[in-house]
């Protein structure tokens, strides 16, 4: 296994020059996801998020296809689906799940037939699907840097706003606020946030990037900015120590990402200062002292 100096020696060699890209597009993928994904857990939107992990994929098969790029394309198929959703969402005789079901596995299913027609179609759509840290072009890397600058920043702007609409829609009604707008603009923030991690994390991983993070950072706090601030910390940590794993031991790139971020999960799990398995037994177990040396 390499050391970490080695790791930081193979990053500066020019002969390997795909190696500082994967991680900077793999950290810049784990802050927008971290940030985006706290919104995404707050409201219970796990499922949206793998819907729209699926409702990129036609634009990507026909970035591919067309050789464009494939952020601009899966942007623009995951914002047209994600806008689709929110425009039949609010016929309330079908509850929002469904629709998302119906268009979201729409788009994958035509993402499929799409790029089955390319050549090379068995290797491009295992890119798709699982990640690749040698095929990110230096125009995506820009491309990745400056939208997820923008989506950082929409994300700052609208935070009261998402903030009160999670919880509670009815006040924020009553309070004048464009809940259909700002549901819009988390489905599109959460659709772009995915697209530009799908090409270091793949398709089918990418949905942990958003939520794992977020649902640790959950449990290490009560409070939301401090939330908002500390999950996409996971996610760039666990992208920088899963890189590093990958490449000491030639294995998966978005697998070991999302198992150290599922690693940081579970610890939190257990031993979170105030929502840990492990503290609130000694809590209980205090409890349970304390009362019965009370006379």
């Amino acid at each position: 296994m390499l050391s970490p100096v080695d790791f930081i020696t193979d990053l500066l060699n020019p002969d390997l020059a795909f190696l500082p890209k994967a991680l900077a597009v793999a950290v810049m993928s784990s802050l927008v996801c971290g940030i985006v994904g706290s919104y995404v857990v707050l409201r219970g939107m796990a499922f949206i998020g793998d819907a729209v992990a699926h409702a990129v994929f036609p634009g990507l098969a026909v970035a591919f296809v067309l050789q464009g790029s494939l952020v601009l394309g899966g942007a623009i198929a995951g914002v047209c689906t994600a806008i689709l959703v929110a425009v039949f969402a609010q016929n309330r005789r079908l509850k929002e799940d469904s629709i998302i079901g119906v268009f979201f596995v729409a788009a994958f299913a035509l993402g499929i037939v799409i790029i089955s027609r390319a050549p090379g179609y068995a290797g491009s759509l295992q890119q798709f699907l699982f990640g690749s840290i040698t095929g990110i072009p230096d125009e995506d890397v820009l491309v990745v840097a400056v939208t997820g600058l923008i989506l950082m920043t929409v994300a700052f702007l609208l935070h009261k706003e998402f903030v009160l609409v999670t919880l509670d829609r009815e006040m924020a009604r009553a309070a004048g606020l464009p809940v259909f707008a700002l549901d819009l603009a988390l489905y599109v923030l959460v659709a772009v946030a995915i697209v530009i991690s799908i090409q270091t994390i793949g398709n089918l991983l990418v949905l942990a990037l958003l939520i794992t993070p977020a649902a640790a950072a959950r449990l290490l706090t009560d409070r939301l900015p401090v939330m908002v601030l500390l999950a996409p910390l996971i996610g760039a940590v666990s992208a920088l120590v899963g890189l590093y794993l990958s490449w000491s031991l030639d294995l998966p790139v978005g697998g070991m990402i999302v198992l150290v971020a599922t690693a940081v999960f579970l610890l939190a799990w257990f031993f979170a200062p105030r929502h840990g398995l492990v503290m609130r037994r000694v809590r209980r177990r205090g409890a349970r002292e304390s009362a019965v040396a009370t006379p």
